[in-house]
């Protein structure tokens, strides 16, 4: 797709291609088998225990037969891009060179849809490697408005699954995320204030701050990806893609009154007054 003696740059075929300028130069990294099995079962036992640190895990896993130190699990826990979910001291330091907003939906009554929008990525285990999920979440239905699955962690990744959203369901009045790389950079950031939306960031490791899409990624890891041994990105793509459809369309929430979130999104958009 990308011919590097093409007359066009490499960035400008990137940008027609409607891929990353990174994604070009991207050449993956086998990861051994044993350091895959770990951060699987990683990845398990933070869905089940967020609050686990390295330190923890450690201990757990070296219970579970594998001989693993701190800082190999804290090496693993940051390319997967996961860290222990506690309020920390410190939570207002702000990561160099991004700016951190403040968190905006404390005593906030979530009952709209499209009043809050969150975003978060997650890590997704295969046969042989491994990718992300990034998803944009309607908080008050649960409705998954854009989802994708990409090799990275770059920002473009979570920018173009939130443009998806805003050119499918429109604009929310506040855009939720964590503090992970992604969302504080500035292209990020500027997709979201470009449509006059409010950014809101969780506190640093606060896991009660974005509770609604941690249950999403549970639902979605123990009823599909587990299952699976997926063999390519492709065939995870599809297959997560799926659920996701599933997932909104026939999937009840008690919380929502065994509605499903396309049920509810439906029920809670707000009524348009028509001028007299």
């Amino acid at each position: 797709m990308i011919d590097g003696n093409h007359a066009l740059s490499i960035s400008r075929q990137a940008k027609l291609a409607g891929i990353s300028r990174g994604s070009v130069y991207y050449l993956p990294r086998p990861v051994g088998a044993a350091d895959l099995a770990l951060m699987r079962r990683i990845d398990e036992l933070h869905l089940e225990h967020p609050f686990m640190g390295a330190r923890m895990l450690r201990d757990q896993l070296n219970r579970q037969g594998f001989k693993v130190g701190r800082k190999h699990i804290g090496t693993l826990m940051a390319r997967m891009g996961i860290e222990a979910l506690y309020r920390k001291p410190g939570t207002s330091k702000k990561h160099p060179g991004h700016e951190i907003y403040p968190y905006l939906l404390r005593g906030l009554t979530i009952n709209r849809a499209n009043q809050v929008w969150a975003l978060d990525t997650t890590y997704i285990p295969m046969a042989k490697g491994f990718v992300y999920l990034t998803a944009v979440v309607d908080w008050a239905s649960r409705k998954v408005l854009a989802a994708k699955v990409a090799i990275t962690l770059e920002a473009c990744h979570a920018v173009d699954v939130l443009q998806e959203a805003f050119n499918r369901h429109g604009r929310p009045e506040i855009v939720n995320t964590d503090q992970g790389s992604q969302f504080t950079a500035y292209e990020f950031v500027q997709a979201v204030k470009e449509q006059g939306c409010k950014l809101s960031m969780d506190g640093r490791g606060a896991w009660r701050d974005n509770v609604f899409v941690e249950r999403l990624w549970k639902s979605v890891k123990y009823e599909r990806v587990y299952l699976y041994a997926y063999g390519s990105v492709t065939e995870a793509r599809t297959s997560i893609m799926q659920y996701m459809d599933w997932y909104n369309r026939s999937r009840p929430h008690s919380s929502l009154g065994k509605k499903t979130p396309d049920e509810a999104y439906a029920v809670m958009l707000p009524t348009v007054k028509l001028a007299a």
